[in-house]
C-alpha cells in the first residue's frame, strides 16, 4: 500500500514534464491522467472531476483504493500529467 502523500511529494520535480511520460495513454496529460486514473479506479457512471475552485479542480477519485492498487510508476505518470495530491481535502487534483 503507497502512502500517497509521501509519493506524489517525493516526485513534486517531475511536475507537469509529461514529455518524459513512457508511453503515455494519451497524447494529452489531462486526458492521460484520467485514462490511467479511470484503470485504477473505474467508477462507471461518474464523473472524474467532482468539483472546482478558482483555477483549480478535484478529482473524484478514492484515495484509499488508490493507494492499494496504484504503484509508485503510476503516481509518477499522474504527477508529470500535473495532477497534486491535495493534503487539505485528501484528494486529487489539477490545475486549470
Amino acid at each position: 500500500m503507497l502512502d500517497l502523500r509521501a509519493t506524489f511529494k517525493k516526485h513534486r520535480d517531475e511536475y507537469r514534464k509529461f514529455e518524459r511520460v513512457e508511453q503515455p495513454l494519451h497524447p494529452r496529460p489531462d486526458l492521460c491522467a484520467f485514462l490511467l486514473l479511470d484503470r485504477l479506479d473505474p467508477d462507471p457512471g461518474c464523473d472524474l472531476i467532482s468539483a472546482a475552485e478558482h483555477d483549480e479542480f478535484f478529482l473524484n477519485t478514492d484515495c484509499e483504493v488508490l493507494s492499494k492498487v496504484a504503484t509508485e510508476d503510476d503516481i509518477l505518470m499522474l504527477v508529470r500529467c500535473g495532477v497534486r495530491y491535495s493534503a487539505e481535502y485528501d484528494c486529487l487534483a489539477m490545475l486549470v
